[in-house]
């Protein structure tokens, strides 16, 4: 199994994972237009998708969601009941509703080969939203962002995968001194909204297990963030837990990522 982001950011959120034949897009949350060229960059297409996926609504994670089913009438979207009436769902052909809390086999389009995915609700401000687990062959990688304080009840089936795409959204201390109307703070900041570094590195703690290899830092805020203070957390809690062996990525909004063997 391989994993690669497409996009992480404000402005549209997307990761691509191939399991074998199966073809997985994890959010859709770029226009039509950027969301194909990012595929095509990662050397696939839209016609090559079996199957979407999506966190939540909201337009940074589901925008193209039902432009791209449109345009290849055998991907099936799979969203949260409430989702299925979703503006960038409209003109979706297969819509099928996610079990949150349950395994979900999804296949190839000959029905030969297939992964296993898993929904864990988290809290956020668009409810619901979901973290996915995706297993394939004894390999596992963890896609969670948009989560809006550490929850660990909701955490356990999530634990010890091998590659962890995992939300490092702001500095504190950045967003309560930058430019942003208390408004957005205050949801930035409160139980629905994202998580910090310090938060992340809570969340990091509980999930990182023997298996994982590589820690995905994402969401990364354009104002209230910068990479260095994401990673200088990030390395700081992995070497508390022993791990200063697992590799820090960071996802870009602007481009394609590394083609990760999971």
């Amino acid at each position: 199994m391989h994993y690669q982001v497409l996009s992480s950011g404000s402005k549209g959120n997307s990761a691509l994972v191939r399991a074998g034949d199966v073809r997985l897009l994890v959010d859709a949350g770029l226009t039509a237009r950027e969301q194909t060229a990012r595929l095509e960059a990662a050397k696939t297409s839209v016609r090559a998708l079996h199957h979407i996926a999506l966190t939540h609504g909201h337009l940074d994670h589901a925008r193209s969601a039902g432009i791209l089913s449109k345009r290849n009438e055998h991907l099936t979207v799979h969203c949260a009941e409430r989702l299925m009436k979703n503006k960038s769902l409209a003109r979706a052909r297969r819509l099928s509703r996610l079990n949150i809390g349950s395994e979900l086999e999804l296949f190839d389009f000959e029905g030969r080969e297939s992964l296993q995915l898993r929904a864990v609700q988290i809290p956020h401000d668009a409810d619901p939203t979901v973290a996915f687990r995706v297993d394939h062959g004894g390999r596992s990688v963890v896609v969670l962002t948009d989560m809006g304080h550490p929850a660990p009840r909701a955490l356990g089936p999530l634990v010890n995968s091998h590659v962890l795409h995992l939300e490092f959204n702001h500095d504190e201390g950045m967003i309560e001194s930058g430019p942003y109307p208390p408004s957005l703070r205050t949801r930035i900041l409160g139980d629905g909204g994202h998580l910090s570094n310090d938060q992340a590195a809570e969340v990091l703690a509980q999930l990182a297990g023997p298996n994982l290899h590589t820690l995905i830092l994402a969401h990364l805020s354009e104002n209230n963030n910068t990479p260095e203070l994401a990673r200088s957390v990030a390395e700081s809690q992995l070497a508390a837990l022993g791990r200063s062996d697992v590799r820090i990525l960071i996802a870009s909004q602007d481009e394609v990522g590394e083609n990760i063997e999971v």
